[in-house]
């Protein structure tokens, strides 16, 4: 199982960067410690602290000629991970 599927670079979560705090995508049956572990292993920092989010998928509607379509965007699973003082994670390094 895969527990982070992707970083989140929003201007939200980019303010709160300098404050050493990093958000993730992650699996939604994931807990703190899986988190925490993974970021541990994937980025070689010190995790201080974990909070998570769940967010329900939104309802959509289209109009086409013949009816109204309607689904729901997928749900997810949103994590904000707390580094150490001094530590940071560079998402633009592998690019």
């Amino acid at each position: 199982m895969s527990v982070l599927i992707k970083p989140l670079v929003t201007e939200k979560v980019s303010a709160l960067n300098e404050k050493g705090k990093y958000g993730f995508v992650v699996d939604r049956k994931a807990n703190k410690v899986e988190i925490k572990k993974a970021v541990e292993k994937m980025y070689g920092v010190t995790v201080e602290d974990v909070n998570t989010m769940n967010y329900l998928g939104k309802s959509k509607s289209r109009y086409t000629k013949s009816r109204i379509v309607s689904g729901r965007t997928p749900s997810y699973k949103k994590a904000i991970v707390t580094v150490a003082d001094g530590e940071v994670i560079d998402f633009y390094s592998e690019i």
